[in-house]
């Protein structure tokens, strides 16, 4: 157990980063560092700091370090990555909102990291951001939830709000909202779509256990298929990441085993799509007349090459989650905890109806 010693009035005093540098063991110049994220290395000393920050719950002053951001009048987002053109809309709408509602817009990124995460949510917090916005796909085990329960408490504390934006709620007894959008209905529709097209085979790309996102979005491609009486073929699920070249890999990989046992392919997002298309053209395979090919999230190139999709409305989602955030500072009650945003459709030149010689009706 950690206490804190008592301050002149008799109370416990609030912890300095003086108490953590002693804590972990390390100079206060390297709790600084680490926690502006100036730290070059040694994750053993990072996480040590950061344990020791929890701890003691420790928030900086960060007018006495003269952060020039230190402002209520600001809202923060964070993401694994800027360069995604998911994050990037979902942050755009965040800024955009921002602007309208009077804030300022603050950006980290995470690298998929948890524990710069932890050292970004602690930042915001101490930028005393009026609400923290965390964006991206995570896995959704009990360490997750026992840190995302963590940062909406001690955000809750500090008088904050964390939002939790395309990632799945944490329960009534944490002070967090969410705002999603339809991932099983989009993926339901979209295999759907393929079904009624005549398509059977149809290959699932960028299957991921225990992530959030791609589960979803194969749990409604499953969905569809019990529900058009097709018989579920696991074969066709094929495990990638959602990026590019993995989209380039799971198909060129799929053809040099054999001819394509597929008619059609759903790809996991736009990116998998791009990817997949390219090594279906170089097999020397037609889009649509040999295979049809369905993405998801609409992302500005997706009308570039006619990809029939799912629409997510992506700047949407951070406005809505900065609209949410902020009128649940200013009025306690009548704010839901949880919005759902829909998907639907955006039917392009990808998908052509399968013939079959000698069918019978």
């Amino acid at each position: 157990m950690v206490r804190r010693a008592a301050s002149d009035s008799g109370g416990p005093r609030p912890t300095t980063i003086r108490d953590v540098a002693a804590h972990a063991g390390v100079s206060v110049a390297t709790v600084s560092r680490i926690l502006s994220g100036t730290y070059p290395g040694a994750p053993a000393t990072r996480t040590r700091v950061l344990r020791a920050v929890r701890e003691l719950d420790y928030v900086a002053n960060a007018n006495a370090r003269g952060l020039a951001g230190a402002s209520s009048r600001s809202v923060a987002i964070i993401v694994n990555s800027v360069v995604s053109p998911h994050y990037a809309h979902v942050a755009q709408g965040v800024q955009t909102q921002a602007a309208i509602e009077g804030k300022l817009c603050i950006v980290g990124t995470t690298g998929s990291d948890p524990e710069r995460e932890l050292a970004t949510v602690q930042l915001m917090r101490e930028e005393h951001a009026e609400c923290v916005i965390l964006v991206g796909n995570v896995v959704a085990d009990e360490a997750y939830r026992a840190r995302m329960a963590e940062y909406a408490r001690a955000l809750a504390l500090a008088g904050s709000q964390l939002v939790l934006c395309g990632r799945p709620p944490l329960g009534p007894d944490v002070p967090a909202l969410v705002v999603e959008y339809d991932n099983t209905g989009g993926a339901y529709a979209i295999t759907s779509h393929l079904l009624s097209a005549g398509h059977q085979r149809i290959l699932f790309l960028g299957r991921r256990d225990n992530y959030t996102t791609p589960e979803s979005r194969v749990a409604g491609y499953r969905k569809a298929l019990a529900d058009h009486h097709v018989v579920h073929d696991p074969g066709l699920e094929v495990e990638g990441s959602m990026e590019r070249h993995e989209g380039y890999r799971m198909i060129s990989e799929r053809l040099a085993a054999g001819p394509a046992d597929f008619t059609a392919v759903f790809a996991g997002n736009d990116l998998i799509a791009a990817g997949a298309r390219q090594a279906l053209l170089e097999h020397g395979l037609r889009i649509p007349d040999d295979i049809s090919v369905v993405g998801f999230d609409d992302l500005p190139p997706a009308a570039d090459i006619g990809l029939t999709t799912v629409h997510v409305p992506h700047e949407e989602l951070g406005r809505t989650a900065v609209r949410m955030a902020l009128q649940r500072a200013r009025d306690k009650s009548g704010t839901p905890e949880r919005v759902m945003l829909g998907t639907h459709i955006v039917v392009r030149d990808s998908v052509r109806p399968v013939v079959r010689s000698g069918a019978r009706s």
